[in-house]
């Protein structure tokens, strides 16, 4: 049976294909100005890199903050299910998913099956995801990627406000006047985030295994970060940022199998 998932998000459309419950192509496009016209690109690639066509598809679904732009799919799931989908497929054991995107983080509890029991979403600012990194980057300089590999230099942080991205930046260009070592910076920048992610987690209750997602986990900075305030060392896949269409994916195929049809 040929599934396959997608996550429409603000900044990218990555879709994964599955046959008979194992990844078999994963692509991703720039959402741009027009989300579903990338989407279709995404689409297209994954399909061309399986050598399969649309027809061949028993079902698609959809998930991502765009997902209702989201063209082919049939169906929809939350964000929050598709995580708890791909973090039990991913391990087994997962309990507690944690998911770091460009605009928003959520931590999701789940069952077994990977059923989603509970969430807490950081919704009020973008502090919290992956658009705060990318604005105290600018501040201080520095390229994006360059940001975890700095902050791991550093042995200790000063406190910047992770509330709000204008206040942690005002709060950077401050530690810039007074001098402070951009290592130093760039590690408390990490540590406010995790900060604020940690607090979430904790509203769930930390039960292992703790599985963290999202384009943020391919920070190295952060997931430092985030391992010392929680005081574990979270599971991260291979694919971070695949993990929402993967759970689409997943999704699809239990669709398919119990209804017959999608």
């Amino acid at each position: 049976m040929i599934t396959v998932g997608m996550d429409l998000g603000t900044k990218r459309a990555q879709v994964v294909v599955l046959k008979d419950n194992v990844v078999v192509s994963r692509a991703h496009a720039f959402s741009g100005f027009d989300p579903t016209k990338a989407a279709e690109q995404a689409v297209d690639e994954a399909l061309k890199k399986a050598n399969l066509k649309l027809s061949d598809v028993a079902c698609f679904v959809a998930t991502g903050s765009a997902m209702d732009m989201a063209p082919y799919a049939k169906s929809t799931v939350s964000m929050m299910g598709a995580d708890a989908k791909a973090g039990v497929y991913l391990f087994p054991k997962a309990q507690t998913i944690i998911d770091v995107g460009a605009e928003e983080a959520r931590a999701v509890k789940c069952d077994e099956r990977g059923l989603m029991v509970n969430f807490v979403v950081n919704e009020r600012c973008a502090a919290g995801a992956g658009a705060f990194i990318e604005a105290m980057a600018r501040a201080l300089e520095v390229k994006l990627e360059d940001m975890g590999p700095l902050a791991l230099k550093a042995e200790r942080a000063s406190p910047i406000n992770a509330s709000c991205v204008i206040f942690g930046e005002s709060d950077v260009v401050s530690l810039i006047h007074r001098q402070e070592s951009k290592p130093e910076i760039a590690r408390a920048v990490f540590d406010a985030m995790a900060d604020r992610i940690s607090s979430m987690v904790h509203r769930l209750g930390i039960n292992p295994d703790v599985v963290l997602i999202g384009g943020v986990a391919k920070d190295v900075g952060f997931v430092a970060s985030l391992n010392r305030k929680l005081g574990i060392n979270v599971l991260i896949p291979e694919h971070p940022d695949y993990a929402g269409a993967l759970g689409a994916a997943l999704t699809a195929t239990t669709r398919a199998k119990e209804t017959k049809k999608c």
